[in-house]
């Protein structure tokens, strides 16, 4: 049994999306039980139209719930302890839940996340790791947007989580991993990436294979499984391709329907054009995961309907049945031993 608790109040539209999105989910794992947060008079209602997903979970009532645009410290202050997000992550610091997923305000669900599960030993920051279509299926790439810089060791610790996730989420045995620069020659790029690129090169990981340096158009390509960066530039990327999917979209629906041949052209090619509208969309591509906490949140697209919210309770699902928050552990307990076994500059045993 996979045990969930959702924000149900989280996102554009709240418990319209969550109660039918987790239906769906429960359709596809029918060993998931749910524990459910939100405002009683929005939420019951929608639940009795779900009798599966009623008997399947538990509802809590909570007192408020957290604006798309509230500021984190503001959201913080108001809502721990009271509103369906806090309690929701609180779910899993208590161990009521394995995972929490919530469309809710991402800067909010990250400060409370921080707040309330604590990151795990040995990791400084934490990382927004989100799943990249791609010319060869999926990848995964981080941080998208929880920590704006980050040193080469905070790099190094982005890599070994997101190459848990690939093993985790993929099923990978030694997923390839690269490091996002501006250029794949050793010699480009700012410090902090080269010096990571030398600490990827010589732990030798036997978990990770990793590639070397990727540029922005690798990421599309699919050129490696994951794809490591800090907040800055993975959020920018991340919104670039999400504007360029919608600006192809919008030039298809005006060439489509310019002239009578095109209207014809796109009836007898629907089926085409839906799947790539299906594989273009960011929000059918969802379930981003916050890396590094002492627990596992999934952070669904905001604006995603029923079936991209099933898609990010999917995600908690296979981190939940993968083990990832074991990966991670493992990983960075055999880092941290390794580094303990390395004679430090100056002692005794390097200068023998």
């Amino acid at each position: 049994m996979v045990r969930i608790s959702l924000d149900v109040m989280g996102g554009d539209f709240g418990p319209k999306v969550v109660i039918p999105g987790a239906a769906r989910a429960l359709e596809r794992h029918p060993d998931i039980r749910f524990s459910l947060f939100g405002i009683e008079a929005e939420v019951l209602p929608l639940l009795e139209q779900f009798p599966k997903l009623k008997a399947a979970s538990t509802f809590h009532a909570t007192e408020l719930a957290i604006a798309m645009d509230e500021k984190p410290s503001q959201a913080l202050r108001r809502g721990r302890g009271k509103s369906s997000m806090w309690q929701a992550i609180d779910a899993v610091n208590t161990g009521e839940a394995d995972v929490i997923v919530s469309a809710g305000n991402t800067g909010a669900l990250m400060a409370m996340a921080m707040f309330c599960l604590r990151t795990m030993p040995g990791i400084q920051r934490p990382a927004l790791a989100a799943v990249w279509p791609t010319l060869k299926g999926e990848s995964i790439v981080l941080d998208v947007g929880a920590t704006i810089g980050a040193d080469a060791r905070q790099l190094m610790d982005f890599a070994l989580m997101g190459g848990a996730m690939a093993r985790a989420l993929f099923e990978l045995d030694r997923p390839t991993l690269g490091l996002l620069n501006v250029g794949v020659e050793e010699i480009k790029g700012q410090e902090e990436v080269k010096e990571a690129g030398r600490l990827l090169r010589e732990a030798n990981l036997d978990n990770i294979d990793y590639y070397g340096f990727v540029e922005g158009d690798d990421i599309g390509r699919g050129t490696v499984d994951v794809v490591v960066t800090e907040g800055f530039s993975g959020n920018i990327a991340l919104k670039s391709a999400e504007g360029t999917a919608r600006q192809i979209a919008e030039y298809l629906r005006a060439a489509m329907s310019r002239t009578l041949m095109a209207k014809l052209g796109y009836l007898l090619a629907k089926g085409a054009f839906d799947r790539l509208r299906e594989k273009m969309d960011p929000r059918k591509v969802n379930g981003a995961v916050f890396l590094g906490l002492n627990g596992i949140v999934i952070k669904s697209h905001g604006g995603t309907d029923a079936e991209g919210f099933a898609a990010a309770v999917d995600v908690g699902y296979d981190m939940v049945r993968n083990g990832l928050k074991a990966k991670i552990e493992n990983d960075l307990q055999r880092l941290h031993v390794e580094d303990e076994a390395q004679p430090a500059p100056g002692d005794v045993a390097s200068e023998v």
